[in-house]
């Protein structure tokens, strides 16, 4: 995976990321989290149960940018609605669900979040990477996308749910597909 800071993206900083996704079945995507050693959380198996998650036959190259929400100007942080506005007027747009899974087979050295309590409830991990997506449901007892964790060295694929109404931190971090 190709993996470079990103420099001049709509003004602000970032990490680009080219992510192969596709080609590859959920039934195999799991096998392969689980040959090494990625663990689940209740709301990932969620989704990946969900009929509605499906995963693209055709093989494909995606670019993608990480970016804060304060990076996205919001630095006292900002709804998910908020969030993916704000980043399609920069030219980003929501991740395929299963680039989530891709990245987390391949972002393997990701800075280590510590334990696994959260400070605070209904926060996002420190360090975790949400992947932006759109949601399968708008129901919010339906998980509503991945994040990646590491905890204690176990690399995680999480889901996660919340409301319209929550409010994402000015440091949590987002990956959007870059519009071309």
């Amino acid at each position: 995976m190709n993996q470079r800071k990103n420099e001049k993206d709509s003004g602000s900083p970032g990490i680009r990321r080219t992510v192969e996704i596709g080609g590859v079945s959920k039934k195999e995507l799991l096998q392969q989290l689980s040959t090494r050693n990625v663990s689940l959380n209740a709301y990932a198996e969620q989704l990946f149960a969900d009929e509605r998650f499906t995963t693209s036959e055709v093989e494909r190259t995606l670019l993608t940018v990480e970016r804060s929400v304060e990076e996205l100007g919001f630095p006292e942080g900002a709804t998910l609605p908020q969030v993916f506005e704000q980043a399609s007027k920069l030219g980003f747009a929501p991740c395929p669900l299963e680039l989530a899974v891709h990245l987390r087979l391949r972002y393997t050295d990701q800075e280590d979040g510590g334990s696994a309590s959260v400070p605070g409830s209904n926060q996002a991990p420190a360090r975790s990477i949400t992947i932006a997506s759109e949601p399968l449901s708008e129901d919010d007892e339906v998980p509503k996308g991945f994040y990646l964790r590491k905890i204690e060295g176990t690399l995680w694929l999480r889901g996660y749910r919340c409301d319209a109404e929550h409010v994402w931190q000015g440091e949590d971090r987002f990956v959007f597909a870059l519009t071309p």
